[in-house]
């Protein structure tokens, strides 16, 4: 930390505040510039791959366009689907508007492709909040797996965070028809997995069950690595386009990529059987979301960067962090254990003041649909929701959490980081015992 005033942190004014909340901020990232310039001499690779798979299916202007009504035959759609699928290295992909978001593309896979009686096993521990209710953990009478005669299990991970290889290997000699590998952290305290891991499970996985199906949940991983699931034996991946793959543009939609047989099972749940990936219309946002398949490189790079200062800026201060700044990640999370609910709140408000909409809106906790607690959300997004943007949310729960993703540039996470820090000494809630 940086001493600017020998008084106490509340007899601080607001310029003495700022000064050292500029200068501390400024300090870490000088000592993060050698991993920023490598996460931003990634981004020409990321962007060769995409802008190859655009050269090889012809993307040309005429592609914008989309049909109505039905969608039979729409050129557009086919193309975007053929370009996703090359930059995602699966066999096909569905990338499709009417996914309302990352879980519903899940969803889809997960009732296309399991069938009464078929066992689903989870091996990165309990999946993201908004996927209980599909799976059947929490609620009832809406329609889960669970109630449609599926059963599922879950192997907790490792004390260290990773999947636990013993268990994974006795678990596979009961039959699986699918395996459920979520590649980010999500609301968890723990790392995301490395595409290297997600390899070695999936070879793992069909060593023992040939047939059994490998689906990651890719939500939050796209671009951050150079390769995907998919290419390293993945059978089925999901997302969501207002995070890593819509380059902060695509105002909505999801995908599901991998094998044909798969991806088409998945579409027939999305629209109905004898129709599957065949039906549907892009609304003429096509161009959108080519754009920002085209822009989603630099995106993710200004994300990951971004998440480095998090952690180097909360890490400076003796909050534990996850993960540490410049270390290796496979996604854009970075959470920090605030460990305090008020400080909690005083981040998110200063956060969302430095928001480019609705700067003026105090967030509080809130129920939303999906989620077992209650949220608090800083999102000032142009996209309503959107993750690839810089954003902050936290399920109000201990030990209090805070994650921080998205950002199209450095300097805005700089400024609300500045911003977070003068309010929480304003507030007398730098200095808390978990932080020491």
């Amino acid at each position: 930390m940086i001493v600017v005033s020998r008084l106490p942190l509340r007899e601080w004014d607001q310029d003495m505040a700022t000064a050292w909340a500029q200068r501390h901020v400024a300090s870490v990232a000088h000592g993060l510039q050698d991993m920023a310039a490598q996460r931003t001499a990634a981004v020409s690779r990321r962007l060769d791959k995409v802008l190859e798979a655009f050269s090889h299916e012809r993307v040309g202007s005429q592609h914008f366009a989309s049909l109505t009504g039905y969608g039979h035959g729409d050129l557009g759609r086919e193309v975007v689907d053929r370009v996703f699928a090359r930059v995602l290295g699966a066999e096909q992909a569905a990338v499709r508007l009417q996914f309302v978001s990352g879980s519903h593309a899940i969803a889809a896979a997960l009732f296309g492709v399991l069938r009464p009686g078929d066992r689903l096993l989870s091996v990165t521990g309990r999946p993201y909040d908004t996927l209980e209710e599909v799976i059947g953990l929490r609620g009832s009478g809406q329609g889960s797996i669970a109630e449609f005669g599926i059963t599922y299990e879950e192997l907790a991970l490792t004390p260290e965070g990773c999947v636990d290889g013993s268990a994974l290997e006795q678990a596979l000699s009961t039959p699986t028809r699918m395996v459920l590998i979520q590649r980010s952290c999500g609301y968890s305290w723990r790392p995301s997995l490395s595409i290297d891991a997600i390899g070695d499970i999936c070879a793992r996985i069909h060593q023992r069950q040939p047939d059994c199906v490998c689906f990651v949940d890719n939500c939050y991983g796209e671009l951050v690595e150079e390769k995907e699931p998919t290419d390293v034996g993945a059978d089925l991946i999901a997302g969501s386009l207002i995070k890593n793959l819509g380059g902060t543009i695509t105002p909505t939609g999801g995908y599901v990529a991998g094998r044909a047989d798969l991806v088409e099972q998945a579409c027939c749940r999305l629209t109905a059987p004898g129709i599957g990936r065949e039906g549907g219309i892009g609304f003429d946002l096509n161009r959108v979301v080519l754009q920002g398949l085209f822009l989603a490189p630099q995106m993710v790079a200004e994300a990951l960067i971004g998440a480095d200062l998090v952690a180097g800026v909360f890490d400076a201060l003796g909050f534990a962090v996850q993960p540490a700044p410049g270390g290796p990640r496979g996604d854009l999370i970075q959470a920090v254990r605030i460990g305090d609910p008020e400080a909690l709140k005083v981040i998110c408000r200063a956060f969302q003041s430095c928001s480019p909409v609705g700067s003026y809106l105090d967030p509080v906790p809130a129920a939303m649909p999906g989620y077992d607690s209650e949220l608090l959300m800083a999102g000032g997004t142009f996209i309503d929701g959107s993750t690839s943007e810089f954003s902050a949310d936290a399920p109000l729960r201990p030990p209090f959490n805070l994650f921080v993703q998205g950002g199209t540039h450095r300097g805005h996470v700089e400024l609300a980081l500045v911003r977070a820090l003068v309010a929480l000494v304003k507030a007398g809630l730098l200095k808390l015992p978990q932080n020491g």
